[in-house]
């Protein structure tokens, strides 16, 4: 089975987002010191969206955090186009998972 990271990334983004709005409606304003939702051109927060965002699970043009979906993204976990990251998917990828993920498909196509 093939996945397209690219076209995940959106509903990664609107996954975020529907959990940070379920913790502002449920009157969860911190969690570990990081305001649940901030959103806007500069996002700094625990769910952080913009299109400058940092946060532990952050989606945007350019997010750093440990979860970061964003065309370039930067993180433990990265998703996007540019992502860098011990567990990066994306077109350009960096990371552990982009590495392990490269040298098993070279293994499975040199044994036919």
């Amino acid at each position: 089975m093939i996945n397209n990271w690219e076209d995940v990334s959106g509903l990664v983004a609107l996954g975020l987002l529907s959990i940070a709005a379920i913790l502002t409606v449920t009157g969860v304003e911190t969690v570990a010191g990081y305001e649940v939702l901030d959103a806007g051109q500069w996002a700094f927060g625990f769910l952080a969206a913009g299109n400058f965002s940092l946060g532990v699970l952050s989606a945007g043009i350019f997010s750093a955090g440990i979860f970061s979906v964003g065309v370039f993204s930067v993180g433990i976990f990265s998703i996007g186009i540019f992502a860098v990251g011990p567990f990066a998917v994306g077109i350009y990828a960096v990371g552990f998972y982009a590495t392990q993920q490269y040298v098993a498909s070279s293994e499975a196509t040199s044994e036919l």
